[in-house]
């Protein structure tokens, strides 16, 4: 007979072992599932993943995962699944609910080393999913996932998702909770009315008793179905050894409720249903606040920020610009040199060879003929396609790209990790104090003692604390959008409010490509042909450069159009591309001409041009600075060091210092290499950089700064390495948008002042007895109502105050 060891833990799970024969080297394992996986990361040679949490699985399914998965083979049901499938590659995002600690984070961050068609996986902790990307000649969606459900970490598909309904069916739960909550609270109110009211002895005891147990039956549903999401969270929680927020809400509720029903049953009191009804009512009204705001944010984020802000369609011989929320299926659009691709799209017309690393990770570009299938996230790399959308992706999948990892900055978030480390401990501190109470009040009496010892748990609120930040930054981040600053995530605004340095490039950003003054000047007096002319404006319409924009609309537009053979964008350098049997170059002097320095002229910027090797020119530029400049970088000026890093010739140098302090740094002839390097050298003395450009030629300092802000002009493409776009039309409103980011976060400071003074306080009042539980269940949910009151109210007011009603510099 097999001996039950009594309470010997798990090695892979941490649950109890009922048998001892399932065991090896002296490891104990409560199933044959659990042994499987210790013996598969045993021979991969994965068995760090005991030492970063004790115990740190999940039992694994041990049914036939081949049967139970054999639905993933059916390729149109992978087409729903995938995010994205091109040649040998796909991607996927699923949901793993069963991850719980780093061991489970590390462990699914090396699933490359059990099975080699995996190239990529990251988990997303707080989402409890997973992203990864395969090679389908190696393996399949049905390989993977059967690998995760024997490692413990079965995935959740849910078709209602694939559908896009789960939103809307969670959407509709907790309409239906709320309503319960809310029927249930106010006849509980009603129903007590008469005791509240009545003098002693006035109300027949048979009613009191009646409308207690009434009370009770009101109440039930509302602890059973309303307040079940937090009861669950806080087991999740507990069941995973994790502390989260719900616990002591949690015990809040479930004390007022134990508390109340001892009282109605015992005969000693009429109990607090009412009050309890009512927390729960209040919490979950501020839940469904909280999430339409998160939804109007995701979609302000979502469609305003990664992609470009609109895209070019096409219909018929006409082009015009559209909002991306526009863009529907069977819509033809053109995507530019270096611009994103915003759709799931047929090429129809073109070279295509798109750069999928913003999806999978791998940067070489992949040859596209008419007819293939071009997934959004690519980035066309060379001349102007055309293509016929097929179907718009979602929203969480834009948010999930611009948020990649690839564009992630290292910097910490002090303010979230200040109120993720109160979250941590302030359970643990709460349950502390309520025994201490306890058992201060206990010679007085039990009575006395579970009062006060009740009022502690459910004064304690850490709901005004974890409210502050999502309230303040997402309704600073509403009123960005308004003025078309848009950001990539709330941690901007900390980060805004931080900077001590500014950079600027200077093309684009500084100047007015839509003013510039252009003129060809033939090289020995030969003009440009007609045919010439159309040759280089068919090149020049590829790229999304500002100047590049300007000659398009400088040149005159021809009846034809040709699309070249070969075509190359080098940042900071020029085109060099094919043409109706011409090689044609235009750029720098340095590029174009071979010159070892570049020419210097007053107040213009030269583009130098060759046709099959023959010099013909150059068409100079002479920038138009944007308006209102001088009073924007004055004010700038005054509170920061502003530098200045150009790809241009100092030409304009004496031009542009009276624009900049003392201590500015200008330079120039600056390389997209050079522009990172500076800005690197600047954060290694301890800065904290911002830099303002273009988007394309300066992804690599937008990627390299603390802050990364694109300018957008009449065309919408950016880098997606930056971490907001700022509308050209609102470029004087710089000053502002910091001003606002350093409001932002002095709103949350006092936010967490009026948390933690309710919180103190309450407490106070709880441990001396001062408070009832009646009246710490009132002040529980009024704390969290009056922080997310304040700091959606103070951050409209001071978005109105700065924002919108004061003009621009």
């Amino acid at each position: 007979m097999p001996t039950n060891p009594p309470n010997i833990p798990c090695y892979h799970c941490g649950l109890d072992c009922h048998t001892s024969e399932i065991a090896v080297e002296e490891k104990m394992f409560c199933c044959h599932g659990c042994l499987t996986v210790y013996e598969i990361l045993k021979a991969s040679d994965l068995c760090d993943y005991y030492d970063l949490n004790q115990s740190p699985g999940s039992t694994p399914n041990e049914m036939g995962l081949e049967t139970k998965y054999g639905f993933l083979g059916d390729e149109s049901l992978q087409k729903q699944l995938l995010n994205f499938a091109d040649g040998d590659k796909a991607n996927i995002t699923l949901t793993t609910p069963t991850m719980h600690c780093s061991s489970c984070i590390w462990l699914l961050e090396s699933l490359y080393k059990l099975n080699a068609g995996i190239t990529y996986s990251k988990v997303n902790f707080l989402k409890k999913t997973l992203n990864i990307t395969y090679n389908t000649n190696t393996t399949n969606l049905q390989s993977i996932v059967q690998l995760l459900a024997s490692l413990g970490y079965e995935p959740e598909f849910n078709l209602q998702q694939i559908s896009n309904k789960s939103q809307q069916t969670a959407q509709k739960s907790l309409y239906i909770k709320i309503g319960i909550a809310g029927f249930a609270f106010a006849n509980i109110m009603l129903l007590s009315l008469p005791e509240y009211f009545a003098k002693a002895d006035e109300v027949p005891e048979s009613f009191i008793w009646f409308f207690g147990w009434l009370n009770i039956l009101l109440a039930l549903p509302v602890l059973l179905f309303s307040a079940r999401d937090y009861f669950m969270s806080a087991w999740k929680g507990i069941k995973h050894r994790v502390v989260n927020m719900d616990i002591p809400i949690a015990m809040g509720i479930s004390t007022l409720f134990i508390r109340s029903t001892f009282e109605i049953v015992s005969g000693i009191g009429q109990g607090w249903m009412d009050s309890f009804s009512g927390l729960v009512f209040l919490l979950l009204i501020g839940r469904l606040f909280q999430d339409k705001t998160y939804q109007r944010l995701s979609f302000d984020r979502d469609y305003k920020s990664y992609f470009p802000l609109s895209v070019i369609r096409k219909r018929e011989l006409k082009e015009e610009s559209i909002p991306l929320g526009n863009l529907n299926p069977g819509d033809r659009i053109l995507v530019r040199n270096n611009e994103i691709i915003p759709a799931d799209s047929i090429l129809i017309s073109g070279h295509g060879n798109v750069d999928y690393s913003f999806v999978t990770g791998e940067s070489d570009a992949v040859k596209k003929q008419s007819g293939d299938m071009i997934y959004a996230g690519g980035k066309q790399v060379g001349s102007t396609i055309e293509l016929e959308v097929v179907k718009v992706v979602s929203q969480s999948y834009l948010t999930q790209l611009w948020n990649n990892d690839v564009f992630r900055k290292e910097d910490d978030n002090s303010i979230d990790s200040l109120a993720n480390t109160v979250a941590k401990y302030f359970t643990a501190i709460v349950i502390s104090i309520a025994v201490a109470t306890l058992l201060y009040w206990l010679p007085n009496g039990i009575q006395s003692a579970l009062n006060a010892a009740t009022a502690v748990l459910i004064v304690a609120c850490p709901c005004a604390l974890a409210l502050t930040i999502p309230f303040t930054f997402g309704t600073a981040m509403r009123f960005f959008g308004r003025i078309d600053f848009y950001i990539k995530n709330s941690q901007v605004i900390e980060r805004l409010a931080e900077i001590n340095i500014i950079v600027f490039d200077k093309t684009g950003t500084m100047t007015d490509s839509q003013g510039m003054e252009i003129e060809f000047i033939p090289e020995n007096g030969n003009r440009l042909s007609e045919s010439e002319i159309q040759l280089i404006r068919d090149i020049a319409r590829h790229s999304t450069h500002p100047l590049s924009r300007k000659l398009v609309s400088f040149l005159p537009i021809t009846d034809l159009y040709m699309e070249p053979e070969s075509y190359e964008e080098i940042p900071g350098k020029g085109i060099i591309a094919s043409i109706d049997g011409k090689s044609v170059m235009l750029g720098s002097s340095v590029f174009v001409t071979g010159e070892k320095k570049d020419r210097r002229t007053i107040n213009a910027t030269r583009v130098f041009l060759t046709i099959d090797d023959i010099n013909r020119g150059y068409f100079e530029f002479r920038s138009i600075y944007r308006k209102g400049l001088k009073v924007l970088m004055s004010s700038l000026v005054d509170k920061y060091e502003v530098d200045l890093l150009s790809g241009d010739n100092d030409h304009e140098k004496e031009n542009l210092l009276p624009y900049f302090g003392g201590n500015s740094v200008l330079k120039f002839n600056q390389s997209p290499e050079d522009k990172m390097k500076h800005i690197h050298s600047l954060q290694k003395r301890g800065d904290t950089v911002m830099m303002v450009g273009d988007g394309m030629n300066d992804a690599g300092a937008l990627k390299q700064s603390n802050i990364g802000i694109s300018i957008s002009e009449d065309v919408h493409a950016f880098s997606p390495a930056c971490d907001a776009i700022l509308n050209a039309d609102e470029f004087q409103r710089l000053p502002n948008i910091l001003r606002m980011a350093k409001s932002s976060i002095s709103i949350v400071k006092v936010g967490f002042a009026i948390s933690f003074l309710y919180n103190i306080l309450g407490l106070t009042l709880a441990v001396q007895g001062y408070l009832s539980p009646l009246v710490s269940a009132i002040l529980m949910p009024i704390s969290s109502v009056t922080v997310v009151v304040f700091s959606t109210v103070a951050t409209s007011l001071a978005a109105k105050r700065i924002l919108i009603d004061n003009p621009r510099y």
